[in-house]
């Protein structure tokens, strides 16, 4: 299971931190994501990050400004989003993938998802 935290209400120029913690053994042998959603749209990739933490991939919109890293000893993976804009309003996900191929960009790839946490970025 996965359980994403750290969401909330920002004004645009804020920086924002989400959580992610999965349960269960095994946490450095899933590659780990974060995507978002907005209502009609399809979710969209935010970045992964690769098994040892040493690797990481970023969707074009937001490259630059978020940066995503894991604690295999706490069974966590975060997301510091900065100079966050109106458009990274969206549900954020976080998801896990027992695939052994390198980066996954596609919701598909993966195998597990949290339930979602709010971002809300205002002027």
């Amino acid at each position: 299971q996965l359980a994403e935290s750290g969401g909330g209400s920002v004004q645009a120029g804020a920086s924002l931190e989400l959580s992610c913690e999965r349960s269960g053994r095994s946490f450095n042998n899933f590659v780990m994501g974060w995507f978002r959603q907005i209502p009609g749209k399809e979710r969209e990739f935010v970045a992964c990050i690769n098994w040892s933490g040493d690797s990481t991939y970023y969707g074009d919109s937001v490259r630059g400004r978020v940066r995503i890293s894991r604690d295999n000893a706490r069974n966590m993976v975060y997301l510091k989003m900065n100079r966050l804009k109106n458009e990274d309003t969206a549900t954020y996900y976080c998801a896990a993938s027992k695939s052994e191929y390198w980066p996954l960009m596609y919701a598909h790839e993966y195998d597990y998802w949290g339930q979602g946490t709010q971002v809300a970025v205002s002027s």
